[in-house]
């Protein structure tokens, strides 16, 4: 018998956005206007509107967003406060601009900060609070932090690079800080190919940006170097496709949503494995769908059993080893995260696609009922 493939991630343009990014592409090559042209000025309007805010500022990557915001908030020799449950960009950019990343511990409802670990972390030098949205949740804990921020002086910067469409008793990723980094890489639910983007009400850091992302120039056809920038820019090319995949965002997030739906009822009867769902008021893009293994599985052995008895590939953690365990980090490492520790050593991610096919869905669902309950029973047989 054949067995159904389901990969880990698949990236979905429909025949027809192909087309129309080939068109939007090919006018850029004809015009010559390969950069910071119209195309950009589009994603970044579309952007803006769907996110309800202000300002967007196109960059060449969710890392370059981070780096600018953080150069722009003149953070150089203060700490920062960061999740040690993120992506190593999300620390890599605090230390890149001069700032000291500091490690808080996370909450094991939503795998990102909260107002406590948050509190317990702030030291004299503390000057930001930069928050995660894990897969694509918002945390309800995010009010709190934010009002925390406020309390304390303290600048709130948000890493949305999961949670284009995600949202939080209706406001937006994005408007909760100071500023906002999305992340459009080619995993991501909308993707530039690369690219990221840059959400603000503030109008200063909107300017900062557009300097930052262009050499630190004061214009982009001329002007003095005003600032040590880089080249961040988001090409023309990159901007057609971030345009053109963006208009699908609420047809992809409804797929994901009902798939997620679909496993949430589906593990609600099976012993070993918990879904990590997201509070009422918060309305997750389904970026990653987590779920917390019981103590003592191995989630190594039921990966590669998914994987070779069934064919279902498990996306990538979030993440499977916290910042403070990376040796690059060792030198900010100081502290105690039993949280992180525990839940980043024990959660897997389910295939989640924006165009996925009930069969598909039904093949992921037999698949980890089955494995888990022979993981299971064996633990219990060896205890």
């Amino acid at each position: 018998m054949t067995i159904r493939q389901v990969p880990a991630a698949r990236i979905v343009f429909s025949p027809g956005d192909r087309n129309e990014i080939l068109t939007l592409i090919d006018e850029s090559l004809r015009t010559g206007s390969l950069t910071l042209g119209p195309h950009t000025q589009a994603f970044e309007e579309a952007f803006r509107s769907r996110h309800q805010a202000p300002y967007a500022v196109a960059v060449s990557s969710g890392t370059s967003a981070l780096e600018i915001i953080l150069r722009s908030l003149r953070l150089e020799g203060s700490e920062v406060i960061v999740p040690t449950n993120t992506f190593f960009a999300t620390a890599a950019a605090v230390l890149h601009t001069g700032a000291i990343p500091r490690f808080a511990d996370v909450s094991a409802d939503t795998l990102a900060l909260s107002a406590t670990t948050v509190e317990a972390a702030i030291t004299p030098a503390t000057r930001a609070v930069l928050v995660v949205h894990i897969g694509g949740l918002i945390s309800p804990e995010v009010v709190a932090i934010q009002a925390l921020c406020r309390q304390r002086g303290l600048t709130l910067i948000e890493d949305a690079a999961h949670a284009h469409g995600s949202s939080l008793d209706g406001q937006p990723a994005g408007s909760f800080g100071d500023a906002a980094a999305f992340s459009m890489y080619p995993t991501k639910v909308v993707t530039s190919g690369e690219g990221g983007l840059i959400v603000t009400a503030d109008e200063r850091l909107r300017d900062e940006s557009i300097i930052y992302r262009d050499q630190g120039k004061a214009g982009f056809l001329g002007g003095e170097h005003v600032r040590m920038g880089y080249a961040w820019r988001m090409s023309e090319l990159q901007a057609a496709v971030g345009l053109v995949h963006l208009r699908r965002l609420d047809e992809f997030l409804a797929a994901r949503q009902g798939t997620a739906a679909r496993y949430d009822d589906a593990l609600a009867g099976v012993d070993g494995i918990v879904p990590l769902r997201p509070p009422a008021n918060c309305t997750s893009n389904y970026y990653k769908y987590v779920a917390l293994l019981s103590p003592g599985l191995d989630r190594s052995e039921i990966k590669q059993c998914l994987r070779e008895e069934h064919g279902v590939a498990l996306s990538g953690e979030v993440y499977a080893r916290p910042l403070h365990q990376e040796p690059v980090f060792s030198d900010w490492a100081a502290g105690s995260f039993p949280v992180a520790d525990d839940v980043c050593a024990r959660h897997i991610c389910l295939p989640l696609h924006s165009d996925m096919s009930d069969d598909e869905a039904t093949s992921v669902i037999t698949g980890i009922g089955t494995v888990i309950a022979n993981s299971t029973r064996k633990r219990s047989t060896t205890v």
